[in-house]
């Protein structure tokens, strides 16, 4: 019998714990028999004393098994179970489409997603701002989605993980999000808990990521290669630019739009297409649905072309409760506002650098994200025709169109983008959009 006050303790005194101290805390946390001050001195612990590789994976494998591991082997799908996580960003609106496209290759993605909070927009938040689209059901709908259309895009149910759920809450509001071996956990135990045959990390870096330097992110990305693979899920991670607004649109609706017009080839953002592409490279051929990167894209390129993945996101999004003609007439079904206007830079010249975080804030501000989780979202402000570093801008070409409910909010979105941008004579150098693969050979 473990008592949790000696596990704290020995956490405290940078002392490793062992499997079993780890699984007795985590099934204390899910089961409420350890206090959340004890949960908070424990993050805390943690926090300041690191885990070794040993005991992040007990932590994630245990956080995974507080609550149901989906299984997907009664249903005898003809593929394997695959899906990608993202750290977060701005214009993010990648797995809408990497959803239908790895579906439309062979693959099943049953990807459990989640909210906004800060400057990073939520995949879920994204998904509500399509009618009657449910992000919260149960896990016998979810299993018949996923069955029927190859993805199905939700949120986490009650039942998978809640050890994190509460955990996370604890860690919130106590300033310990930030501890490498417990975002580790957060993300795998949700992951690995819809019973994955291989994921795909999508570990951001730049000025609106998660984690402020590139150093940090490489090290939760090997963290999460080496704790995933550790606890028996194929991994590996890619880690991309966000040092500038990922796709063309900043804000739920917007996002939808423009996910909606990339499927079916109406508008490809080229910076938004080599990331998605490039992850969906890395789950075709860790599920072996491709034979090597240059398979896959073809694969990938030819389920665009033909409107398969187009097709397969609508019929996505009926199943989960959308419009049956979502696809053909998104304009008609998702919400606007009566005021878009460009924000025109104060001088001519190249757009040099963008600080993304500024853009995200500029959406919550206006109502299009959350500061605390119990915020109201406005789904349809947001900014759209976002200019792409190195562009050069003029009286005619803007910054960003602002898609907002009133004059007062179009001024501080105004004013926020523009604090957020520097304008110069000279083009900046090119950057990369995906800066490094981590394969669990690299860690």
């Amino acid at each position: 019998m473990f008592l949790p006050q000696e596990i704290i303790r020995r956490k405290r005194n940078g002392e490793a714990l062992t499997t079993a101290e780890i699984q007795f805390f985590v099934n204390g946390i899910a089961d409420n028999s350890i206090s959340e001050g004890q949960i908070a001195a424990f993050a805390m612990a943690t926090y300041f004393n690191d885990m070794n590789m040993e005991e992040r994976i007990a932590i994630t494998s245990a956080m995974r098994d507080s609550g149901e591991v989906l299984s997907w082997d009664a249903m005898q799908l003809d593929g394997p179970i695959v899906d990608k996580h993202s750290t977060g960003g701005v214009g993010d609106v990648i797995s809408l489409m990497l959803g239908p496209m790895v579906a439309a290759c062979g693959g099943y993605v049953p990807m459990i997603s989640g909210r906004g909070l800060g400057h990073t927009g939520g995949t879920l938040d994204k998904l509500d701002a399509i009618p009657g689209y449910q992000t919260t059901i149960d896990n016998a709908l979810f299993r018949k989605v996923v069955q029927d259309s190859g993805v199905a895009i939700v949120g986490q149910s009650a039942n998978l993980a809640p050890a994190d759920k509460r955990f996370y809450g604890v860690r919130d509001i106590t300033a310990t999000v930030e501890s490498i071996p417990l975002i580790t956990a957060s993300i795998l135990s949700k992951k690995l808990a819809a019973g994955l045959e291989a994921l795909v990390m999508d570990v951001k870096s730049g000025s609106g990521a998660f984690m402020p330097t590139y150093e940090q992110s490489v090290e939760l990305a090997k963290s999460i290669v080496s704790v995933a693979n550790g606890a028996g899920c194929k991994t590996s991670a890619l880690i991309t630019d966000m040092n500038q607004v990922l796709a063309s649109s900043a804000g739920n609706a917007v996002e939808v739009r423009e996910a909606v017009r990339f499927l079916t080839g109406e508008y490809r953002n080229p910076r938004l297409f080599e990331v998605t592409m490039s992850l969906c490279v890395e789950m075709l051929v860790s599920a072996n649905l491709a034979t090597d990167s240059v398979d896959a894209r073809a694969k990938l390129q030819a389920v665009l072309d033909n409107g398969k993945a187009a097709e397969i996101f609508g019929r996505m999004v009926t199943g989960l409760g959308g419009p049956t003609d979502f696809v053909e007439n998104h304009a008609k079904h998702l919400e606007s506002t009566d005021i878009i206007r460009p924000v025109y830079a104060a001088e001519a010249g190249y757009l040099q650098t963008m600080d993304a975080r500024g853009f995200g804030m500029a959406v919550v501000a206006m109502g299009g994200g959350r500061r605390v989780a119990t915020d109201q979202i406005d789904y349809a402000v947001g900014l759209s025709e976002i200019a792409p570093l190195g562009l050069k801008l003029d009286s005619t070409t803007p910054v960003a169109m602002v898609h907002a409910r009133s004059d007062e909010q179009f001024e501080a979105a105004k004013a926020e983008i523009l604090q957020s941008i520097q304008i110069g004579s000279e083009a900046p150098a090119a950057s990369a959009d995906v800066y490094q693969q981590i394969r669990l050979t690299d860690v």
